[in-house]
C-alpha cells in the first residue's frame, strides 16, 4: 500500500536527520523544525508545551497514549494545509476532544497525549484517498511517531500501555502500528489494546501487517478495536472514513457478528454542550445518559449502525460527511462501555503477564 511507502520515507528522513548533522534545518519560535529541502523534521517533544497531557502523578499500573482527531480548519485559503504545533484553534479543539474521548480511559491509565501538526479538514476532503495518505503519512505521522518514541524512551518506563485515537489520529495510528510496532516487537508486546476508532482498519491492512490482529471479543489483548458509527441510512457524499473491507467490533456486546446490542444494554453515553464540552452533574462528574445509543455491526458496509440517535440533531451532514454519519459521536455514544472494556482488557493483560 502506498501509505506504508510514505511512512517508510518519513521515518527514514526523521532518523537520518536525527542521527547525522548534514541535514539543513532551522528552529522556529514554536520549537518545531523545518528544512530548506524536502526533509521532514519532527516537533521537539522534549519541550513540555508540545504535549497536551503528561501526568504529574503516576498512580496507575498502565499508560494510555492518545492521538486526537482533526481539530482545526484553515481560515484563509493562503494558509498552509498543515497546522502549526501551537495553532490556537487546534489546541483548543484538541483539548475538547481529549475531554470527550481520552478521559474514557482515565480510570485505568496514566494518559499521555502529544500535540501534533495535522492536516486541515477541508483540504483533506479535496484529495483522493491515496493523496490523503501521502499527506497524513508525512508531517502528522512524523510528529506522532516522534512523540510516541519520546514517550517510550522517557516516560513509559516499561509499563503496559493502551493506544487510543480518533479520525485523523486513527489514520496516523495505523501507520504507527504497522511500522513502529513491527520494528519494536518488545514495545508491541506491552500493548494491551489499540482503540483505532473513527477510521477503517481493513482486511488488506492486516494482511500486509501480519504482526497485527483485530479484536475477537471483550478481553483479548494485543489487538485492534475499530468501528465507525452511522445511522441506518447515510446520504451523499457518504462516509469518507469507511473503506471497503473495514472491520468492525460492537462496543456494547463486543461481538463481530450482526447481533443487535440494544440501548438498554449499554452502560451509557455522554452528552455534549453546544461548545463541544461534556455535560456534567453538579459535582463535576460526567452525566451518564442511559438508554440512548444501540449498536449493530453491518458486515457488508463495514460500519457500526446506531438506530436510536436523532440524525437531524447529531448527524445532519456537511460537505465532507453525509447526513447520517455519527462520526463525532463514536466515543460519546459508547463512552462508558469503552471505559469498562479498557479495564477488562487491562485486567486480562495483567493476569496473563503476572510475574
Amino acid at each position: 500500500m502506498k501509505i506504508r511507502k510514505t511512512l517508510a520515507l518519513s521515518l527514514a528522513l526523521l532518523l537520518s536527520c536525527t542521527a547525522f548533522t548534514g541535514c539543513t534545518t532551522q528552529n522556529n519560535a514554536d520549537n518545531t523544525q523545518t528544512d530548506s529541502t524536502t526533509e521532514i523534521q519532527a516537533t521537539d517533544y522534549s519541550q513540555g508545551k508540545n504535549w497536551l497531557s503528561v501526568p504529574t502523578e503516576l498512580d496507575k499500573e498502565v499508560d494510555v497514549f492518545y492521538l486526537y482527531p482533526t481539530s482545526w480548519q484553515k481560515t484563509n485559503e493562503s494558509d498552509s494545509d498543515i497546522a502549526d504545533i501551537d495553532n490556537p484553534m487546534m489546541v483548543q479543539n484538541a483539548q475538547l476532544a481529549f475531554q470527550k474521548q481520552a478521559t474514557a480511559f482515565e480510570t485505568v491509565g496514566n494518559i499521555y497525549a502529544p500535540y501534533y501538526r495535522q492536516e486541515d479538514s477541508s483540504s483533506a476532503m479535496s484529495l483522493t484517498h491515496d493523496e490523503q495518505q501521502e499527506v497524513v503519512g508525512g508531517i502528522p505521522t512524523t510528529d506522532a511517531i516522534a512523540a510516541f518514541d519520546y514517550y517510550i524512551k522517557n516516560y513509559n518506563n516499561g509499563r503496559p500501555f493502551i493506544l487510543a485515537s480518533h479520525s485523523q489520529g486513527s489514520n496516523i495510528m495505523i501507520f504507527l502500528l504497522a511500522d513502529y510496532m513491527k520494528e519494536h516487537p518488545d514495545v508491541y508486546n506491552r500493548m494491551i489494546v489499540a482503540y483505532v476508532i473513527g477510521y477503517s482498519v481493513t482486511d488488506e491492512y492486516l494482511a500486509e501487517n501480519p504482526h497485527l490482529k483485530f479484536a475477537q471479543g471483550p478481553d483479548d489483548t494485543g489487538v485492534i478495536v475499530s468501528y465507525n458509527t452511522e445511522a441506518e441510512t447515510v446520504l451523499p457524499p457518504g462516509d469518507p472514513v469507511v473503506t471497503p473491507g473495514a472491520l468492525v467490533i460492537n462496543p456494547i456486546n463486543w461481538t463481530r457478528d450482526e447481533t443487535l446490542a440494544t440501548a438498554a444494554e449499554s452502560l451509557g453515553s455522554i452528552e455534549l454542550n453546544p461548545d463541544g464540552s461534556v455535560v456534567t452533574n453538579p459535582d463535576g462528574a460526567f452525566k451518564v445518559v442511559k438508554n440512548f445509543a444501540d449498536a449493530q455491526v453491518d458486515t457488508a458496509k463495514g460500519a457500526l449502525i446506531c438506530s436510536t440517535a436523532d440524525v437531524d440533531t447529531l448527524a445532519p451532514g456537511n460537505a465532507g460527511f453525509g447526513k447520517g454519519v455519527f462520526h463525532t459521536s463514536d466515543y460519546p455514544f459508547y463512552y462508558f462501555n469503552l471505559r469498562e472494556n479498557a479495564v477488562q482488557r487491562t485486567e486480562s493483560y495483567l493476569l496473563k503477564h503476572k510475574k
